[in-house]
């Protein structure tokens, strides 16, 4: 089905009139993007990011928009007719766009297919064929809206790093999670268990479904929700025991934030594994690796982004 998106701006100070005045013009399903939320949620939440498109965020911030839906048929355009006048009379100016009826809840599957990462791994999306022949390690993966495909350079380098070292590894800690595709890797190659921790509310049911997906189930993964710099409970959950190996795949200033404790919880011959850091940041980072009392063994760069493998200094 094709569908109508009627765009109106109604001003900074306009919204509530404009809603009014469709409400009273019998319009419903309004919904209302406002410049000013999107400005406070990278305020918000801007410690999560390193990089942000300012020409996106300059052209957001000015609108303030109310927008609803008519079915694009003979119907929806004379009431669309019928409306434009009142509108126009009362000086908004209405842009139209012509949508069609998708699933957009299962469209982005699409463009998911499986990946080979490294020597060893073959990542594929739970509702694609597993490719015959192959001597790979099957990893099957559903992100949802989680982050951690494979796709991304800085989960490849991630990947890539501990791909020799899992098959022996006895504990895993992935700091940031996502969708848990990291531990999961790393179990799926042979290490004994894994824990994992996100500040997305929605990981642990996310990465906990990966694993029954590779089957796997919660005596060898555990995850929680959680800010790992500022929980005490969860700090001292995970600082209860030493690692073989550590990932921190987040970005530059939580993977500095974090380095610290990513020394004090390795085992002495253990691995700190640590990418999503962006172009600009690497001496940060690299500083901060060495500070904490850990000597760099490899530095990758994919794109515009870095990954380092870290072992503490005995």
């Amino acid at each position: 089905m094709q569908w109508l998106e009627i765009s109106i701006e109604a001003g900074q100070e306009g919204t509530e009139a404009l809603c009014e005045l469709l409400n009273s013009l019998e319009v419903s399903g309004l919904v209302i993007e406002d410049g000013s939320d999107l400005e406070d949620f990278i305020e918000n939440y801007k410690q999560y990011w390193d990089y942000i498109d300012e020409d996106f965020i300059n052209k957001r911030r000015s609108q303030h928009l109310v927008k609803f839906y008519l079915s694009d048929d003979e119907d929806g355009r004379n009431t669309l007719n019928a409306l434009r006048p009142r509108l126009e009379s009362a000086g908004y100016t209405l842009s139209v766009t012509s949508m069609r009826d998708e699933d957009w809840e299962n469209n982005w599957k699409r463009y998911y297919k499986p990946i080979r990462v490294g020597k060893k791994l073959l990542i594929v999306p739970e509702w694609e064929e597993t490719p015959e022949n192959n001597d790979l390690f099957i990893l099957r993966l559903n992100p949802g809206l989680i982050f951690g495909t494979g796709s991304h350079p800085s989960t490849r380098m991630c990947l890539e790093a501990m791909e020799d070292r899992a098959p022996s590894a006895q504990s895993v800690l992935d700091l940031g999670c996502g969708s848990g595709i990291l531990a999961i890797a790393a179990l799926v190659l042979g290490a004994k268990e894994a824990y994992g921790c996100d500040i997305d509310e929605k990981a642990p049911s996310t990465a906990l479904s990966n694993a029954a997906l590779n089957g796997l189930g919660e005596d060898r993964f555990k995850v929680e929700a959680g800010n790992v710099l500022s929980d005490l409970n969860l700090r001292e959950k995970i600082g209860s025991k030493s690692y073989d190996i550590i990932f921190a795949n987040i970005v530059a200033d939580v993977v500095i934030a974090l380095c610290p404790d990513a020394a004090a919880w390795l085992k002495e011959d253990g691995l700190f594994i640590c990418s999503g850091i962006i172009d600009g940041r690497e001496e940060e980072a690299e500083k901060a690796i060495m500070a904490a009392g850990m000597r760099i063994i490899k530095h990758s760069h994919i794109d515009n982004w870095h990954g380092y493998t870290a072992v503490r200094n005995i």
